[in-house]
């Protein structure tokens, strides 16, 4: 998608009003989702607000001035704490207005590596993937085509999917 393309997802309460105005821009506007318009950038600008307000706006809440106004009004003289409900609220614990203060997290215990496991020497699990299976030398000829292989695997894999036939 172009980067001059705004996602919009209007609020379930304005969708409607939201893919009217869509449908009566030139060009009409895109959907993109179920729920999701691709306005393109000059245009985002005319939208009416009314449709916009609480849509998610290239994932973020779009708030109005109006809203936006209110919340600054709501500031503390910090400028990141507020106050919602009538009482103050301190999203950072470095508040200067003594917010606050969040417990030191516990530390973490000391990093101890685990020792290596000794090693069984002549035991040996065949359905280990990582262990070698001892393979004669090669090379292994196909004994339909003649072509060369350097394990027998190979060769085998090359008569199923090439021959259509199984091993010797």
């Amino acid at each position: 998608m172009s980067s001059d393309m705004i996602l919009i997802q209007p609020t379930r309460e304005q969708r409607r009003a939201f893919a009217q105005w869509a449908v009566a821009q030139v060009p009409k506007v895109r959907t993109v989702g179920t729920n999701v318009f691709a306005v393109p950038a000059a245009l985002f600008v005319e939208a009416p607000e009314s449709v916009l307000v609480g849509s998610l706006v290239d994932g973020t809440r779009y708030v109005s001035p109006d809203e936006d106004a209110a919340r600054q009004a709501r500031l503390l003289d910090c400028g990141f704490c507020h106050e919602e409900a009538g009482e103050e609220v301190h999203p950072h614990p470095e508040c200067p207005q003594g917010g606050a203060q969040e417990p030191e997290p516990e530390p973490l215990p000391e990093f101890t590596p685990l020792e290596d496991a000794p090693a069984d020497e002549g035991e040996s699990d065949p359905s280990d993937s990582g262990a070698e299976v001892p393979d004669e030398s090669g090379p292994f000829a196909c004994d339909v085509c003649g072509r060369e292989f350097t394990k027998v695997r190979g060769r085998d894999t090359h008569r199923r999917q090439v021959h259509g036939t199984q091993g010797e």
